[in-house]
């Protein structure tokens, strides 16, 4: 269940048009959210002066933009490195998911443009739903989820479930990738309806009554997981992240996947639809 919610604001109506596409979901109606603009540091007093005014206006702009009762929405507004705070604010408030904006960088373009979303997807073990500058946030109806047999997969459609089973007309998108599978010429492909991977999940839908499609593609995961997004008009994907670094090093960035070698980095780059990524 979301009850409190991170919204990091930049000011470019992004993060804040995926909030009220969900605040359209009736279970979402009821969450505490909390609006975070963070100014980085400046070099003199009167710089800093400046840019918190600016923030203010920022923060202010999206709050209005977002019109929630007053009562639910808590602003801050807080100097410093924008992804230690998110991730400071994020444990402090004890949040369930935080939505950031995301420019898609690739690979170690995000390390050497010192990407926010990147960071603090790698150091936070919180949901994080990431919306990139250039896609069109929609209502949510199709909601897709990335499946194989790992625990974060099934936090993955336990949420997806909790979302839509909550919208009139909605419908669950399956998919399981399986970079194995070669259909030869005039072989008949496997109904994806009968993977055992996905019969689970099918079962959950049939039980809530929740319309489903399930996709059983092969090749690479990463690549046919946002061609199938894209074909199906995906409204919002769905994709678990487990935690690959010894707690030794949960400090630390993940230089794997900052180097863009895992599927969560490869689908947050490329999906055209907000990517939810849950450890």
């Amino acid at each position: 269940m979301i009850e409190k919610i991170l919204l990091t604001t930049s000011g470019t109506g992004q993060t804040e048009d995926m909030l009220k596409m969900l605040m359209d979901i009736p279970s979402i109606q009821r969450a505490a959210v909390t609006v975070l603009h963070v100014v980085p540091p400046q070099v003199t007093a009167d710089g800093m002066t400046e840019k918190l005014e600016e923030g203010g206006k920022t923060l202010a702009n999206s709050i209005q933009t977002l019109n929630l009762d007053p009562s639910r929405v808590n602003p801050i507004l807080q100097q410093g490195d924008p992804k230690d705070v998110v991730c400071r604010v994020a444990e402090q408030i004890d949040t369930d998911l935080i939505i950031m904006g995301s420019r898609g960088l690739k690979r170690i373009q995000s390390i050497l443009e010192n990407s926010v979303s990147q960071y603090v997807f790698q150091l936070s073990p919180r949901p994080m739903l990431l919306v990139k500058d250039d896609i069109y946030v929609k209502k949510i109806n199709r909601i897709m989820v990335a499946m194989d047999k790992s625990e974060s997969a099934q936090q993955c459609l336990k949420l997806a479930l909790a979302l839509l089973r909550d919208i009139k007309n909605s419908q669950l998108i399956l998919v399981h990738t399986n970079p194995e599978l070669k259909i030869k010429p005039g072989e008949i492909a496997k109904n994806p309806n009968e993977d055992p991977v996905l019969i689970p999940a099918i079962n959950e839908a049939k039980k809530l009554g929740i319309s489903y499609k399930c996709v059983a593609p092969e090749g690479k995961p990463g690549e046919r997981i946002c061609q199938t997004a894209e074909e199906m008009n995906v409204d919002l994907l769905i994709l678990g992240s487990p935690e690959s670094r010894p707690s030794i090093a949960r400090g630390l960035p993940d230089l794997d996947r900052l180097l863009g070698q895992s599927l969560s980095d490869y689908v947050r780059v490329y999906a055209n639809c907000p990517v939810l990524l849950v450890r």
